[in-house]
């Protein structure tokens, strides 16, 4: 089972944004501990926090970590709120969730759950170093 984290950090909104992304337990017995960071683009946080997390499913697909339990925790509740809904009558949040949709599939087991910002500080703390590297913040 994998655990994955991911944040967003903004400047402006929108703005420029960076992501983190922690991920943490064993793959086929082996032990994983990543830390990620991106450059998300000039956008709101709600969509940096779509960004990222999008992101994050994309690396686990190019790293081949699918077939395993993989439990996604964010600290934004409008981005786990739609993924458990499945729906979001925001224009602007729809191109999100249809990826979403479209990489969930690659997945064996995949759940979004989550979790209070200070359960999420090093996911927080390499987006805000994603943002101070890319955009010179």
């Amino acid at each position: 089972m994998l655990r994955v984290y991911v944040d967003a950090a903004t400047k402006g909104n929108p703005g420029p944004s960076g992501g983190g992304v922690v991920v943490t337990g064993t793959f086929n017995d082996e032990a994983i501990h990543e830390q990620l960071h991106f450059p998300l683009g000039t956008c709101s946080n709600h969509e940096a926090e779509f960004r990222i997390l999008l992101a994050a499913l994309e690396w686990l697909v190019e790293q081949h970590y699918t077939q395993t339990t993989i439990l996604l925790h964010s600290d934004s509740k409008v981005t786990v709120q739609t993924i458990d809904k499945n729906y979001t009558g925001n224009p602007i949040f729809q191109p999100y969730l249809a990826k979403f949709k479209e990489l969930e599939p690659h997945f064996s087991m995949l759940l979004v759950q989550w979790i209070p910002e200070n359960k999420n500080k090093g996911a927080d703390t390499l987006a805000r170093q994603a943002l101070r590297k890319f955009f010179k913040t």
